[in-house]
């Protein structure tokens, strides 16, 4: 990412199941771990669109639209709890090359769709990469009880509040991103997925258990550039 970014993001679904640390781990790059609650490691799916996509500092008039879908995992590096992106596939093609190109996401070019209709977010992906693993996603889900703010609950507190990405790049370093916003409002949620194979382009097993869901109507975001860890030294090979 060559310049900080503002942007929105809407009508999120946190969709999270506990996995073996070990299970995870061997899916991270060595310089980072795997945080854990409750002992556990967390993999989550996350279907929002972003909105109002621009530098920092320009008008939100001249922001584009990015419906987009995250599966990743929630890591610790000098004791910051932060989060590793497994894949993010996206609708705009622009975009995508950008986020490749300068912010190392492992960003995947997908047709998606995103509507609401009497409180009910439908959303529909499906990856069009080119040499890509296919994936697909189609879902409805909707919040079902009060609102509250994610920190009184440590579990939910556990998968929103963090306020740095990692990424590799393709030389094999690190590098991270730092995200400001204000704390999450969320909602206990439901949803019917009717298709995911996402997780499963990625190396995973869908879960057996039953996923916790959370609901977001979702908040505003400036990130940081892209950053290289201090003493993260370059792989040349």
């Amino acid at each position: 990412m060559v310049v900080p970014l503002e942007m929105g993001w809407r009508h999120l679904l946190f969709e999270s199941w506990p996995v073996d640390p070990e299970v995870m781990d061997a899916h991270l790059p060595e310089s980072l771990s795997s945080d854990r609650h409750d002992g556990n490691a967390w993999l989550s799916v996350i279907p929002f669109t972003n909105t109002a996509v621009r530098p920092k500092g320009f008008p939100r008039s001249l922001g584009v639209r990015l419906p987009e879908i995250n599966v990743r995992t929630y890591v610790i590096r000098d004791g910051v709890p932060s989060v590793y992106f497994f894949s993010l596939d996206a609708q705009g093609l622009a975009s995508v090359t950008g986020a490749r190109l300068f912010h190392h996401l492992p960003y995947y070019y997908a047709q998606i769709s995103l509507a609401m209709s009497d409180g009910r977010v439908r959303f529909e992906s499906r990856r069009r990469h080119p040499g890509a693993r296919p994936g697909r996603y189609e879902a409805t889900y909707w919040p079902t009880g009060e609102p509250f703010e994610a920190p009184e609950d440590p579990l939910a507190e556990f998968l929103v509040e963090r306020y740095r990405f990692y990424t590799e790049a393709p030389d094999g370093s690190i590098r991270f991103t730092d995200v400001d916003h204000d704390t999450w409002t969320l909602y206990p949620a439901d949803a019917t997925v009717e298709t995911d194979t996402l997780a499963r382009a990625d190396g995973f097993a869908r879960p057996d258990a039953d996923p916790v869901y959370y609901y977001s109507p979702g908040l505003d975001v400036v990130t940081s550039r892209s950053q290289r860890p201090s003493g993260e030294v370059q792989n040349d090979h």
